[in-house]
């Protein structure tokens, strides 16, 4: 809900005849590399929407779409003790993108977006790195960035500290079609 609310600000704050990418199933992983034990999982429910004439950003993903991990009983740690999913239900990332993109031209371009990223209920001002890589008029968006657990008043007990790392490392990519 919260998304479809996003993309309608970006609706309304777009100018006439500038084209809005859109995505429903991109791709966010993340890694927890800490001493004692290595966490891997994945969300394939990324939405992202792009305008082209702003240069206004916006990914979300809902904490309860990731898959992977050890077991299922890490799975349900992770869900309820660390991301709180049934209170904090979505990680959210709105920017704008600082570097020219001519997104009628193929080619890749590096680009940064400085924004806000929202997760576990708490907003953090950051500047991502990423690539856009325009192709045949859609847009392939690459990131990968850290999340300090702490930024976002996430703690782990110091019972599993040496199993949980305390930055993730966080890639997202997704395929943007121009909306119809």
């Amino acid at each position: 809900m919260k998304f479809l609310l996003v993309v309608f600000l970006f609706f309304i704050s777009s100018r006439f005849y500038t084209q809005i990418f859109i995505c429903k199933d991109g791709l966010t992983k993340f890694t927890s590399e800490a001493p004692l034990e290595l966490i891997k999982a994945q969300s394939n429910k990324t939405n992202a929407v792009v305008d082209e004439g702003t240069k206004n950003v916006a990914f979300s993903v809902l904490i309860e779409t990731f898959e992977g991990f050890n077991s299922g009983l890490q799975r349900e740690h992770f869900q309820e003790n660390y991301m709180e999913s049934n209170k904090y239900k979505t990680a959210i990332f709105k920017g704008k993108i600082i570097e020219d993109v001519d997104f009628t031209k193929n080619g890749t371009y590096p680009v940064r977006v400085k924004g806000t990223f929202n997760i576990h209920g708490t907003e953090k001002e950051k500047i991502i790195k990423g690539k856009i890589t325009v192709k045949d008029k859609e847009l392939i968006i690459e990131s990968s960035f850290e999340v300090p657990l702490e930024d976002h008043n996430i703690t782990v007990p110091k019972i599993v500290n040496q199993k949980i790392a305390s930055v993730i490392k966080v890639e997202v990519k997704t395929i943007l079609k121009p909306k119809a």
